[in-house]
């Protein structure tokens, strides 16, 4: 078959409901149909947080959408380019506008290996190319079908392509699971040995972060012009590279030298600050770890703790869950959440005595000893994958 376009393989393509027919507010139920949306597309599945429901005599009036075990979904709304295979528990569900519906002839496509192609760096890069609108970004089901693809005529080398990369995501997935009970370790022993700022039973200090911190700032309010020149340009940062509780430095964007030496006058990070998400996804924070030149964006706020203080007990005792609810109770905006610099800087934290500080600092350095090892294979995983897929759709 070779290089063909999407719509030229065989293969049913459809869009979402969107019609004078589409489910209303007022039309969902607590129980009924699944009413898939982008939301609902997490960890390469699909999730029932926030999931909508319509009733059965809705879904029967809807004349699109009515899924399949085994069928193709593929975000063109908002968030573009996630792919997921419809699982059994969704077989005759329903899908929104956000979402096209792509159904194989199993007999000459296997439906992984086109999903596995769907998620590879030449297809996404032609859905960011042929995308259209900039607040709502959105891919129409016209260009979706242009999108090129390489297909293997045999079917049997299609599942063995797929089956590979489907072993190695086991066992990414597998890695991501053992960093995310390790992160839970850390959190309980944190609790156990501090409890919180509500009982605080064992009567410890409490303070403001503006009392621990020398100073908080954010990054800078305007777009930066970005630059594809890795080897001279400058990292920059933003929310969504502060995730868990770590800075993931593996997909993160380039500012030119220029831009950055005005940008290093109002916040120049370096090694032991701490990054705090204030946008987006709000109040998780991460330790940099390394000796880094770079940048951050308006939505990264920059925490330096005074002298006294150990930056992985702070870095825990920020990421604790009820830190976490006073920084919710101080969001702003009413689209995209926002912390305030002076909102952050008046949540309370638990401040024991350096010496237990320094004790809980020597657990977590235990236990990132393991994450680390972890980390490092699935990184190796990672880029296994993201070889074996530039080899097979590159």
């Amino acid at each position: 078959m070779g290089k063909v376009r999407l719509k030229d393989i065989d293969c049913f393509i459809s869009d979402g409901n969107y019609s004078s027919k589409y489910p209303r507010s007022g039309e969902f139920v607590k129980e009924g149909i699944p009413f898939i949306r982008c939301n609902n597309f997490k960890n390469n599945t699909i999730t029932k947080e926030d999931m909508y429901y319509i009733t059965k005599e809705k879904h029967s009036i809807l004349q699109k959408g009515h899924l399949r075990q085994g069928d193709i979904l593929i975000t063109t709304r908002g968030s573009l380019g996630q792919v997921v295979i419809v699982p059994k528990e969704y077989e005759d569900a329903n899908i929104n506008a956000q979402i096209v519906l792509l159904r194989v002839n199993k007999e000459k496509i296997y439906n992984r290996y086109l999903m596995w192609q769907l998620k590879s760096e030449n297809i996404q890069n032609q859905i960011m190319k042929n995308k259209t609108g900039t607040a709502l970004p959105q891919l129409p089901i016209s260009k979706l079908e242009k999108i090129e693809l390489f297909i293997v005529d045999n079917i049997q080398e299609q599942i063995e392509i797929a089956t590979k990369l489907d072993k190695i995501q086991e066992i990414i997935d597998i890695r991501k699971k053992q960093i995310e009970e390790l992160d839970k370790l850390i959190k309980s022993q944190f609790v156990e040995m501090f409890g919180n700022v509500n009982d605080n039973k064992n009567s410890y200090e409490i303070k403001t972060l503006s009392e621990v911190f020398e100073f908080i700032k954010d990054g800078t309010h305007s777009t930066p012009t970005y630059t594809d020149d890795k080897i001279n340009g400058i990292k920059f940062l933003s929310a969504k590279d502060v995730t868990k509780g770590i800075i993931n430095w593996e997909n993160i964007k380039y500012i030119p030298l220029e831009l950055h030496e005005q940008l290093v006058k109002r916040v120049k990070p370096q090694k032991d600050d701490i990054l705090l998400a204030k946008n987006g996804t709000t109040g998780v924070c991460a330790k940099v770890d390394r000796d880094e030149i770079f940048d951050i964006y308006v939505s990264l706020a920059l925490l330096r703790p005074k002298e006294g203080y150990l930056v992985d007990y702070l870095v825990q005792a920020i990421n604790n869950d009820m830190t976490k609810e006073q920084f919710d109770r101080s969001l702003k905006g009413v689209g995209v959440p926002n912390l305030h610099l002076g909102e952050i800087q008046k949540v309370k934290i638990i401040v024991p005595p350096i010496e237990l500080q320094n004790k809980f600092a020597d657990i977590v350095k235990q236990i990132d000893k393991q994450k680390f090892e972890i980390q490092k294979n699935l990184e190796e995983m990672q880029k296994l994958q993201e070889s074996l897929m530039n080899k097979y759709f590159g």
